[in-house]
């Protein structure tokens, strides 16, 4: 009886241990899908950006609505425009009285707000020496009085995300570093309790590949569920970011979704048996003060 209630009790304890190494495997690992999420989306984030700078098509005083509207379908037309937004009179007067007050029509004879044309670029085109030919092109129209953009936050733009994605390329390097080290160890230490096992077995004349088999298999199960896990948080993480930032979810396609589980997964298993395996072969030439000592 005494000795079925230790079993029992031994036995909770190996299933508690083994939970929890899944379990702090899967924390690990969600970093690992995190940094890996973001790397693989920096370029749509970069694009996400671009392409929402806005260069102002202003047109002369005396365009009509009519002839505007048919030059902003020809603008959607061309293959560096991204997407357009047409800017009635009546409309860029009410933004203009916002920002300068109801009165500020009063010190003109005439309206000074033209019709305008805002026009968002496709990422590619927005760079200093691109906008400026497609400034060109624009201005070329003899509807347009003026092509507006800022130059200076398009050159702060490209050097941000130039520095940003620099930043995250280092910052998943360290991610991918920190978590093999952390899962090594991790693996090292539910190891541990099954030295003396191992030193028993290759005492009986187990070869080191008989004895290694069992707790490497057990590893890449214990890496397969860990990622699994690690991923259903992740998606979990993802569903709430949806709810809360909906445009910045947008960026996050489910191709790259499945490539950061496919990380996580690979990840997961191989620095868990690669752990294991280098352990165990360890363990198997401790002699028996080293199997008490360890």
């Amino acid at each position: 009886m005494a000795s079925s209630k230790s079993n029992t009790v031994i036995r909770r304890r190996l299933v508690s241990a083994w939970i929890s190494t899944v379990l702090s495997l899967a924390l690990v690992l969600l970093l690992v899908g995190v940094g890996t999420l973001l790397l693989i989306n920096a370029k749509g984030v970069s694009d996400y950006f671009k392409e929402h700078l806005q260069v102002s098509v202003l047109l002369k005083e005396q365009v009509q609505e009519e002839e505007a509207l048919s030059y902003e379908a020809q603008l959607a037309k061309l293959p560096y425009v991204h997407s357009t937004q047409f800017i009635s009179r009546d409309q860029g007067i009410q933004e203009m009285s916002k920002m300068l007050g109801q009165d500020f029509l009063d010190v003109f004879e005439t309206a000074p707000v033209p019709i305008s044309i805002d026009v968002n670029l496709e990422a590619a085109y927005v760079s200093a020496d691109s906008l400026e030919v497609v400034k060109a092109q624009l201005a070329s129209s003899p509807l347009v009085e003026e092509v507006v953009y800022q130059t200076s936050l398009v050159e702060a733009l490209n050097q941000n995300l130039q520095t940003i994605s620099l930043a995250m390329l280092v910052m998943v390097a360290l991610l991918l570093f920190i978590s093999g080290v952390l899962i090594a160890n991790t693996v090292r230490i539910d190891l541990y309790s099954h030295r003396f096992s191992i030193h028993t077995m290759h005492l009986v004349g187990a070869t080191p590949s008989f004895i290694r088999a069992p707790f490497v298999g057990r590893a890449a199960l214990q890496g397969l569920i860990a990622a699994l896990v690690g991923a259903l948080l992740l998606i979990g993480a993802l569903f709430i970011l949806r709810r809360e930032f909906t445009q910045l979810f947008q960026l996050f396609s489910l191709d790259s979704l499945l490539v950061t589980i496919g990380v996580m997964v690979v990840f997961g298993v191989l620095i868990c048996t690669l752990g294991t395996f280098l352990v165990v072969s360890r363990m198997v030439g401790y002699s028996r003060d080293q199997v008490y000592a360890y």
